[in-house]
């Protein structure tokens, strides 16, 4: 069989749009905003510290919660993209952005909840610059896991060979 790229003539943008646009929302408009939140009592008088001094070690709990669910995160992505996407050969795009969307999705969740961490850590401890910190990171996650051109040919590529195995998704 032929495995060309061409053979399916995927718009790579329609695919890869409708995933960012959600990720965009979860991951930095949301997360965004609670830390507008956050800046806004933080400079009127801000909040104070219920949990006295276990804020620090609470601090490094959150982080490492953090870099966990970023690690599954990366891994998730790369498991399920891994696995078949498309039901029929006719179907490609639709299957693929069908499939690229439902599999962003929970990622992005999972990605999205280091912020909220950070923002109840925020009202837990009053302390915006660990809540910076930890949303910042929680960027930086996106950032990676995010889909790009790049990712996508490579995505294209591996169903396109799942295809030609025989394997589709049931």
């Amino acid at each position: 069989m032929n495995t060309d790229l061409d053979d399916f003539d995927v718009d790579m943008n329609r695919i890869i749009v409708r995933p960012l646009y959600f990720g965009l929302f979860t991951n930095i408009l949301i997360p965004m905003a609670l830390l507008l939140v956050c800046y806004y009592l933080n400079n009127r008088g801000g909040v104070g510290n219920s949990i006295g001094d276990f804020a620090n070690t609470l601090f490094y709990i959150i982080g490492a919660v953090a870099v966990v669910q970023s690690v599954f995160a990366l891994w998730w992505r790369m498991k399920r993209f891994s696995q078949p996407m498309i039901r029929r050969r006719e179907t490609f795009e639709q299957d693929l952005l069908t499939g690229v969307l439902a599999i962003s999705r929970p990622i992005f969740v999972v990605i999205a909840a280091i912020s909220v961490y950070a923002v109840i850590y925020f009202f837990l401890t009053g302390r915006f610059r660990e809540t910076v910190f930890l949303v910042f990171f929680s960027f930086i996650v996106f950032q990676v896991v995010r889909p790009r051109h790049g990712q996508l040919k490579g995505l294209i590529a591996r169903q396109k060979t799942l295809i030609e195995q025989g394997q589709f998704l049931s």
